[in-house]
């Protein structure tokens, strides 16, 4: 029986990727403060350039707080057609590689180049000169053994840049690693672990297993492997996905229910951009908003709908909301739910051919 390859994972991040195809098609904007979305004080920023990143200004955060952060910050509309465009451009340029692509967003996807006998550092290397080369977009990348560590590694260098991470320095990197670099390891968790001495991956690894699991239920046991840099997920190019969803865990909890709108449109109007470009032969079957209070108790309320309607995911805010009883929330989530694959073949979505 052969033994099987040593994988080689490489994750691919666009950088800044709507601000800077918008600094491509407009020259006069490069090194500028740079924001797209948001056309109004009430609207949220969809992303930020590097130069409006210097300030503090960054993606759902609302206008009215960018511009007071930066008041000389330029605002473009979102246009994501011609982002969709160029995602497929730059799609193609991975089906040179391999077939396997596991797509996250329009920016960014793993591709598990296991089977090319080159060096993941050089396949990267080439896939960013190729995208350099053909689209006027930088990207960086990650390469290692799993999409973990592959993940991390690509925002060691950015922009424009990659790190690689051997399966020999795998056991290094993670140590170093400070907590808050692990999936769902946000603000508040920090805080739980801060009082146990946990600051590092290092320092998680010497908290025994169980004393994990007693502490923080099945969420313990996947931070004592996060810790150690254990994934043994691989890359999906046909997954089926049984829903589509994004969440966003707040700096600050907020405190009304005007103020959960905002960033609520900005989730939708992502979903919309994902359903777009990969998942526009599902049917949706149902709308879902999620809310994750202050006392860390959660609440989701779902109305079935075939179509990703903003009104209805506002009035499933309010719901949810209501159930709060005021408390703060600290983190709002926005989803749709798929029917069965069948489904698909049954019903006609709503798109248009051209």
């Amino acid at each position: 029986m052969e033994a099987a390859l040593p994988r080689k994972i490489i994750h691919i991040d666009m950088d800044c990727f709507y601000a800077a195809i918008e600094e491509r098609e407009n020259p006069a904007l490069r090194g500028k403060p740079l924001a797209v979305g948001g056309s109004q004080r009430r609207g949220v920023l969809t992303t930020a350039n590097y130069e409006a990143r210097k300030y503090g200004c960054r993606s759902a955060m609302p206008v009215f707080k960018a511009l007071e952060l930066c008041p000389q910050l330029i605002l473009v509309p979102v246009r994501f057609d011609l982002y969709r465009a160029e995602s497929n451009r730059i799609r193609a340029i991975f089906g040179r590689f391999t077939d396997l692509i596991e797509p996250l967003s329009l920016d960014e996807a793993y591709l598990d180049v296991s089977h090319l006998k080159t060096r993941g550092a050089a396949i990267a290397r080439e896939i960013r000169a190729q995208i350099r080369e053909e689209t006027g977009l930088t990207a960086s990348a990650g390469i290692a053994e799993n999409k973990l560590i592959a993940k991390i590694a690509s925002d060691w260098n950015k922009p424009d840049g990659q790190y690689e991470v051997t399966k020999d320095q795998s056991a290094e990197f993670m140590a170093t690693l400070p907590v808050g670099r692990l999936w769902g390891v946000g603000r508040k968790m920090r805080e739980k672990l801060s009082p146990l001495g946990v600051e590092t991956c290092a320092d998680l690894q010497k908290i025994d297993r169980l004393e994990l699991a007693k502490r923080f239920g099945k969420w313990g046991l996947e931070l004592w492997e996060l810790s150690r840099g254990i994934d043994h997920s691989p890359v999906r190019p046909n997954r089926i996905r049984k829903s589509l969803s994004s969440e966003n865990t707040f700096s600050e909890n907020i405190l009304t229910l005007d103020a959960l709108i905002p960033p609520l449109r900005a989730m939708v109007e992502g979903l919309a951009e994902d359903l777009a470009f990969s998942h526009s032969d599902r049917v949706i079957r149902s709308l879902v908003v999620k809310l994750k209070f202050s006392d860390f108790e959660r609440t989701t309320a779902e109305r079935a709908h075939s179509t990703l309607e903003p009104a209805i995911f506002e009035e499933l805010a309010a719901e949810a909301w209501r159930r709060g009883n005021n408390r703060p929330v600290r983190l709002i989530g926005a989803g749709v739910r798929f029917g069965d694959p069948q489904e698909s073949q049954q019903m006609e979505f709503f798109t248009e051919v051209d």
